[in-house]
């Protein structure tokens, strides 16, 4: 794979410092993330797209390079979608279309509402939205259960190298590039006290999401079928009245399959506008 030339920066938005990586011209296109908040969980996909598209990814705030607010104690989806706003704003990059995955797909249902001028188009992808589930109870107790022992076991850092495992797969985790890895274990801390919580309470606001004017796909990998992320997907999917949109991999597919995702994601994009 070609790496494409690359510039970082760092911008003030909506009182935080956050950090960016800047590549290739063309429509521009955000990548926003979920859990660990890295712009590297991107690296490969962005360098495959910087030949047709401007991708722009970052570090949420205070995951990794971006430094945590002083006396920031409590997030929402809300503040981390004005966050993304902001940063396209100051890139002068806005209206541009936007991709989330996981909790960072959370962030762009918010973006979607609070500041549609700045998204020509959005892909929405495996957004946990494990309230909405029939079988949300269960769910839920189980993914408690083992995050309650893995914390046990490992403090936040052991916990969110098990998170990463079960949620992107043990290959994948061990194939992460070292300072990448080391970045996303240190951020398990501000994962598990601030954001895990806004995440798991979020709950879209559909009927505003069907007046929004920017068009939309909603995502879901065709290896995660059975699995809530995936089920979650299905259900904002019919209750926004649209067809569910299978892309290449699981959960995670940025990680183990960047290439396949890569093009799956070009022609999405361009219909996008």
């Amino acid at each position: 794979m070609q790496v494409s030339v690359r510039s970082t920066g760092t911008v003030s938005a909506n009182g935080a410092e956050l950090y960016y990586e800047r590549r290739g011209s063309g429509p521009a296109v955000l990548f926003i993330s979920g859990a660990t908040g890295d712009a590297g969980h991107f690296a490969q996909v962005a360098d495959l797209l910087a030949d047709e598209f401007t991708v722009i990814t970052y570090d949420r705030r205070g995951n990794s390079r971006s430094p945590r607010p002083a006396g920031w104690t409590t997030t929402s989806m809300d503040e981390q979608a004005d966050d993304a706003a902001g940063l396209l704003r100051a890139l002068g990059l806005a209206p541009a279309a936007a991709l989330g995955t996981s909790g960072g797909a959370l962030v762009l249902l918010s973006l979607l509402q609070r500041h549609p001028e700045v998204v020509r188009g959005a892909l929405v992808h495996e957004p946990p939205l494990v309230s909405m589930l029939p079988n949300a109870a269960e769910i839920g107790a189980e993914l408690q259960t083992q995050l309650q022992q893995a914390l046990a076991e490992g403090g936040p850092r052991g916990a969110m190298a098990a998170f990463i495992r079960a949620e992107a797969g043990v290959a994948s985790f061990e194939q992460l590039d070292p300072a990448l890895r080391e970045r996303m274990l240190t951020n398990g801390e501000l994962f598990f006290s601030l954001e895990l919580p806004a995440f798991v309470s979020y709950v879209p606001d559909a009927p505003a999401l069907l007046q929004a004017t920017v068009p939309f796909k909603v995502l879901a990998g065709r290896e995660s079928r059975g699995v809530y992320t995936h089920e979650s997907a299905r259900w904002l999917a019919g209750r926004l009245g649209t067809d569910l949109t299978e892309v290449p991999g699981a959960h995670a597919p940025y990680f183990d399959q960047p290439y396949a995702l890569a093009e799956a994601l070009r022609p999405l994009l361009a219909q996008l506008g």
